[in-house]
């Protein structure tokens, strides 16, 4: 049999997929910088539960609003067009940050912020997944979600070192953080291949290999509502974790953002081999089995009252957490029908960005009501509970 390989299809390490890599790590190094500032926002602003509970919940309410127009603007003007605008996005909400002095300026600029990432995920999911063959998709995505949870660890520590040893003040922070914003809106604009399909090595005469032809179907409404629970959970807890560690167990800010970072500076090695493990395993089983010790590390990393075991745990959680990160986006890809790939990746997020909205007030709730530490013990269950339906909800479509 003769094989006949498309003409766009890239090597792993390509220009297209650095770019890509490095501006999902500029998108997300915003991510958990301003919740883990709420002890300095707190006294500054002299705020609340509430009223931080309503600076983590509003952008993430923006979120959900533009999720799906994103999705739908990226299949009609394509990735590299819309990659810009999310970038461009990001800058101004980088200066606004800048020059906050009150709570409302701050939720604007933060909002912005998410809202970049809302018009990102979809064009750079979509651009990652059809530049690559389906055999080597998860590798991909993988490096992909390793430059996002870089984004996610470096933005806390970049809090613990400028603030630390440069004594920048939280608004230099997000200042800082506009350089190489800009650079990366330089960088994408030089792609050059962005393909309308994904890439495929097709056999004459042999089978094709089968993708999704439509895009609701039932295992995707449990996917996502499967994604919508996790994220809730997380969220929920994320909002105040810095509080908590401040607070609860007498930490430093500096020592928070540090241990907060690490953890999410696992995902550089974790996401990258979760790709790898993904194509030996299979991405439902790969998940599975992920999800289900992270969410134990988890809960340990808040029953025991150890300092050290806590660091343990919570490194652990965060390891195993973003060793799924390959799978899932892999799961979506072969969900969603190739033309409708954008949209397909903006209902990826949506549940997530839903949740975001709701569990910071739901958390302050919860702390308001019956402790602080119970965020966490809520957060534990509803991770363990949302097993179930990415277990029994989620069918394996694989391709042949």
């Amino acid at each position: 049999m003769e094989l006949r390989i498309r003409e766009n299809i890239l090597p792993i390490l390509s220009y297209s997929l650095f770019v890509m890599t490095f501006t999902h790590t500029l998108t997300h190094a915003f991510g958990n910088m301003h919740t883990s500032l709420f002890p300095i926002l707190k006294q500054e602003f002299s705020l609340n539960y509430q009223q931080l509970g309503l600076i983590a919940a509003i952008p993430s309410l923006c979120q959900t609003i533009l999720y799906v127009p994103a999705g739908i603007l990226s299949d009609k003007f394509g990735s590299k067009r819309m990659t810009l605008v999310s970038m461009v996005i990001a800058c101004a909400g980088a200066i606004t940050a800048s020059v906050a002095q009150d709570m409302w300026t701050l939720t604007a600029a933060v909002s912005l912020l998410y809202v970049n990432t809302t018009f990102y995920h979809p064009p750079s999911y979509s651009l990652v997944s059809r530049l690559f063959q389906p055999k080597d998709r998860s590798k991909a995505l993988g490096l992909h979600g390793a430059g996002g949870t870089f984004g996610f660890a470096i933005g806390p520590n970049s809090i613990s070192i400028l603030m630390g040893i440069f004594a920048f003040g939280w608004r230099q922070i997000y200042l800082f953080w506009f350089i190489p914003m800009f650079i990366g809106v330089i960088l994408v604009f030089f792609i050059k291949s962005v393909p309308n399909e994904d890439a495929e090595i097709k056999m004459d005469a042999g089978p094709k290999q089968s993708q999704a032809t439509k895009l609701f179907t039932v295992s995707l409404i449990a996917y996502l509502i499967f994604n919508g629970v996790r994220n809730f959970a997380g969220s929920m807890s994320t909002a105040f974790l810095s509080i908590y560690l401040v607070d609860g167990r007498g930490w430093t800010v500096e020592t928070a953002s540090l241990v907060t970072g690490m953890s999410l500076m696992m995902g550089i090695i974790a996401a990258s081999l979760g790709g790898f493990l993904t194509e030996r395993i299979g991405e439902k089983k790969w998940m599975f089995i992920t999800l289900t010790v992270s969410s134990i590390c988890y809960g340990m990393a808040f029953l025991i009252p150890n300092t050290l075991t806590f660091v343990f745990f919570y490194l652990a959680y965060g390891f195993f957490n973003f060793l799924s990160m390959a799978a899932g986006s892999s799961i979506m890809a072969r969900l969603s029908p190739n033309k409708q790939r954008g949209l397909g990746y903006a209902l990826y997020f949506l549940p997530g960005s839903i949740g975001a909205s709701i569990a910071p007030m739901v958390g302050a709730y919860i702390a308001d009501s019956f402790g602080l530490i119970n965020i966490f013990t809520a957060s534990t269950l509803v991770f363990m509970s949302s097993l179930l339906m990415l277990q029994f909800g989620v069918k394996e479509s694989k391709e042949t």
